[in-house]
């Protein structure tokens, strides 16, 4: 062999024990549409043929000491030599104008609001980003930070596409990692969506709007005021479909299954109890009952 470097093999990763091993043994990273969309996008970038090198890095178990917060991910990963290699990558979080945006945008939409409380992540919610000037995924290399204390100068070298992909299994395992990455934590989320329903409920229409009156006489109830042009004025498209040819083929071709209590979810569970227990909690249990029934049923 000659003395040229570029002639010697790669050197052979020290095996360690108790990495964070991906679960996936063959072919492609990623269960859920949010966590393959985070890798397509990766290897949009022209990245694939580094991410793959990173692939069996991810399922030898060599990513240590992994932790995601708001706007970065930072890791260990076990390489040739004796130390571990710090790996970090970093993206940069919306800011509190561009999350209020977002909150209410998907507090406006009760289907999307009620999944993300039922801990659901809606196909929809890239777009609702993207409505709102501010990309769920990072758009470019230059939006993410790639840093490894590695020799190797390509960007993403093996180490960080290995943490690339157990990136992707974290938003498999909790699509709300993918949610705090940018840089809003779970609760947060669920609480600011809570908070904007709640003030819709007391008499608003949507977020920062001024709702109709109700009836004095009947507190709970309120009268709803949309406003739609005569039924003579709109005949010639009023059995056109709502949605264009091309955004309805792109639609899934069959809805995804909903927990069974999702509508209990959608509204502020009613202060009553029923034998020391919530009401809500009594009727979520019901409810997951009349469901396992019904499958029982279906597959009979």
């Amino acid at each position: 062999m000659s003395g040229r470097w570029e002639d010697w093999p790669p050197a052979k990763p020290i095996r360690v024990d108790g990495g964070i091993r991906a679960r996936s043994k063959r072919g492609a990273i990623g269960e859920q549409w949010w966590s393959r969309r985070f890798i397509s996008v990766l290897e949009s970038y022209g990245m694939s043929g580094r991410l793959a090198r990173g692939r069996s890095y991810a399922r030898a178990g060599q990513v240590l000491d992994f932790e995601l917060s708001q706007g970065k991910v930072t890791a260990q990963v076990q390489g040739s030599r004796v130390r571990p290699y710090q790996v970090r990558i970093g993206v940069l979080p919306l800011t509190t104008a561009q999350w209020r945006r977002v909150q209410d945008r998907l507090a406006s939409q009760a289907l999307f609001r009620a999944k993300l409380l039922a801990g659901e992540m809606p196909r929809e919610i890239e777009e609702v980003f993207a409505e709102c000037g501010t990309p769920l995924f990072p758009r470019s290399p230059a939006d993410l930070d790639m840093h490894c204390s590695c020799p190797d100068w390509e960007v993403p070298c093996k180490h960080l596409a290995a943490v690339c992909y157990v990136l992707a299994e974290e938003f498999d395992r909790d699509p709300f990692g993918m949610l705090a990455w940018r840089g809003k934590a779970r609760d947060e989320l669920l609480a600011a969506l809570r908070r904007i329903q709640a003030g819709t409920q007391a008499g608003g229409t949507g977020p920062g709007q001024d709702g109709p009156a109700a009836d004095p006489a009947r507190p709970h109830q309120r009268r709803l005021d949309v406003p739609a042009p005569p039924l003579e004025e709109c005949l010639d498209g009023f059995w056109s479909p709502g949605l264009s040819p091309a955004r309805l083929r792109v639609l899934a071709s069959a809805p995804e299954a909903a927990a069974p209590d999702l509508l209990l979810r959608m509204f502020t569970p009613p202060p009553v109890r029923v034998r020391g227990k919530d009401l809500a909690d009594v009727l979520a249990s019901a409810y997951q009952r009349l469901a396992t029934d019904d499958r029982r049923t279906g597959d009979s």
